[in-house]
């Protein structure tokens, strides 16, 4: 091998190493980019937890406190609706609990029905109340409170009444009960004719 060959080969592996130095800074500053990028990243990940457990607190209160009310209003001896945010399978899910001195109750099958009926009530009222902007201030129902004893109708048809006023909301009932209809601003009956024809009267 002549010294031109070496010279050759020497200038071809400085071309190389020159190459490696230049890859390896590329590498490095990539490196110390991703990993202020990972810090961000994090930080913002961190941010968006303590954001999602705020308003998850602000919504227990909110729901909790409406429906608390609302079986408040119409039992003498009321439960609580309890609202906790649980992670199930990666994701946050919420448990709707019926509490009592200090115990916890599935509603469902703890509670009679009436008070399902009052806790559903107040749910609805709950959701639209947290809707930005309001949807339109009415809401239809369809036997409400078919499930509550008829000692309590008169308290429930009350608490609705409290409610609209409030609220300014709007509640279209369709319902048997005379109680309820009792409490409504304007009624409307509808009878079937022989033919099978709703007519409103």
């Amino acid at each position: 091998m002549t010294v031109k060959d070496l010279r050759s080969r020497l200038d071809s592996q400085k071309g190389q190493k020159f190459q490696i130095e230049s890859d390896l800074e590329q590498l490095r500053q990539e490196t110390r980019m991703m990993k202020r990028s990972l810090v961000r990243h994090e930080q913002a990940r961190e941010i968006v937890r303590e954001v999602g457990l705020k308003t998850q607190q602000q919504l227990q209160f909110h729901i909790s406190d409406i429906a608390s009310l609302a079986l408040e209003a119409v039992f003498d001896n009321p439960y609580e609706l309890k609202v906790e945010f649980v992670q199930r399978r990666n994701k946050t899910e919420c448990d709707l609990l019926f509490a009592r001195d200090n115990n916890s109750f599935d509603p469902i099958s703890a509670s009679g029905v009436g008070a399902i009926d009052i806790a559903a009530f107040a749910l609805r009222i709950a959701s639209w109340s947290m809707q930005r902007p309001h949807t339109r201030n009415t809401i239809i129902m369809d036997e409400p409170f078919k499930h509550l004893s008829v000692d309590l109708q008169d308290k429930a048809s009350a608490m609705i009444k409290e409610v609209s006023q409030k609220l300014k909301l709007q509640f279209i009932i369709i319902t048997h009960d005379p109680t309820l209809s009792s409490y409504a601003d304007k009624v409307f009956e509808v009878s079937i004719n022989k033919r099978g024809v709703s007519k409103v009267v």
